[in-house]
């Protein structure tokens, strides 16, 4: 297919593909999917090899947010039922965290529920950092807290934080439709701080909230812009009590075909496989190995993953390895260049290519599977062993 080879030969060379070529392979049929994968597997290979680097979540503080974003299980009204509890003790983030790396995790993420953090939530987290890299020496450190206000980035870099997550989830141009507590440019303001701080910036996207092709391509092209180091990239977990619980939109294919436009429009980048992968990829999951080069292991923030010995094996029979902890994730260039992509002279922003309106037949969407999405009952905030 001549789409694919001219993707691959972009993706090789780090170059941006256009607005029309990644619309179309969202629009590729399901007879093309394996062909598709390969293409952009080629291209996770170049760049990352058959390493897979590990992350694991740690929820600080769950539920109690008073945000709005309707995808969210922890929002203000939700009514799903989920753990809620107030901020853990250093102590406690410290034990959470060593049962993800001692299950092979390279990078803990410190999430906490809320709009953003204030200057005291920071010395709380700052606490935590010390205690988990007292503990595990080498282990890297991402803090997810909300919207940063001035110095808050600077403050967490200065306590040991590696990197910063805070995800654009969606379009600009829908954004004010799943979010009004906050706007699409606070998120983007706050990703740009935590890389003026020297904190590597991680920050992806949420699939399956009824957006289109278009939205998706506009997120993705905007996060290479942003170029940040990482990018997860989430597909909707349904809560019930939620105002997306009926947003039962994604196949695996679709999934699959998501991830590809990904690794095409960041080649050189981490992409993570993250929330909602047991739900939407199910046993396809080995697939995404070939697209992707990081995942979370275990459980998320409200909702349990599959276990973390299955993850593991998953990796071993798809032929793939668990990355080391002396191993650098990033290709060379994009540390010598401070975490930028190197590609276009002068930047990263999208080439002005206007979007394709055509877009291929969608796959029959399954039914709901609400017996797929198991609310965390174990781990952080509970007496009960973490899945690791």
């Amino acid at each position: 297919m001549d789409l694919l080879n001219t993707l691959v030969d972009k993706g090789l060379r780090r170059e941006l593909p256009t607005r029309e070529e990644a619309l179309a392979v969202l629009a590729t049929s399901d007879d093309d999917l394996l062909e598709v994968v390969a293409a952009a597997g080629r291209v996770r290979r170049q760049w990352f090899g058959r390493r897979v680097k590990l992350n694991y979540l740690v929820n600080l503080k769950s539920g109690l947010c008073p945000e709005d974003c309707s995808y969210c299980s922890q929002r203000l009204g939700s009514k799903a039922e989920i753990l809620k509890y107030t901020w853990l003790k250093p102590d406690e983030a410290s034990k959470a965290a060593a049962a993800g790396v001692a299950g092979g995790a390279k990078r803990v993420c410190l999430v906490a529920s809320g709009r953003g953090p204030t200057d005291r939530d920071v010395d709380r987290v700052s606490e935590t950092i010390a205690a988990i890299k007292e503990r595990h020496e080498g282990v890297e450190v991402c803090a997810c807290l909300g919207l940063l206000s001035d110095g808050q980035a600077d403050r967490l870099r200065s306590a040991g934080a590696d990197a910063y997550n805070h995800n654009l989830n969606t379009s600009e141009g829908t954004y004010g439709n799943i979010t009004t507590s906050h706007t699409y440019a606070d998120r983007v303001e706050t990703v740009q701080q935590a890389q003026a701080a020297g904190l590597s910036a991680c920050s992806g996207l949420i699939a399956g909230m009824g957006e289109s092709d278009a939205d998706l391509v506009d997120v993705v092209f905007s996060l290479r812009e942003l170029d940040p180091d990482s990018v997860p990239v989430n597909f909707l977990i349904p809560f019930e009590g939620t105002p997306l619980a009926k947003e039962w939109n994604l196949t695996p294919q679709r999934c699959l075909r998501i991830l590809a436009v990904v690794r095409f429009v960041c080649p050189d980048v981490e992409v993570r496989l993250a929330g909602g992968r047991e739900v939407h990829l199910r046993s396809m999951q080995p697939l995404a190995l070939h697209l992707v080069n990081s995942i979370f292991l275990g459980d998320y923030l409200t909702s349990e993953g599959q276990a973390g010995q299955a993850d593991l094996d998953m990796i071993a029979d798809a032929g793939f390895e668990v990355e080391g902890a002396g191993t650098t994730t990033l290709p060379a260039h994009r540390a010598q260049e401070g975490g930028g992509c190197g590609s276009h002279d002068g930047g990263c922003a999208p080439c002005g290519d206007t979007p394709s309106e055509a877009a291929a037949e969608p796959s029959e969407i399954p039914a709901a599977r609400t017996d797929l999405v198991a609310v965390r009952r174990r781990g952080a905030g509970t007496d009960l062993a973490p899945n690791a």
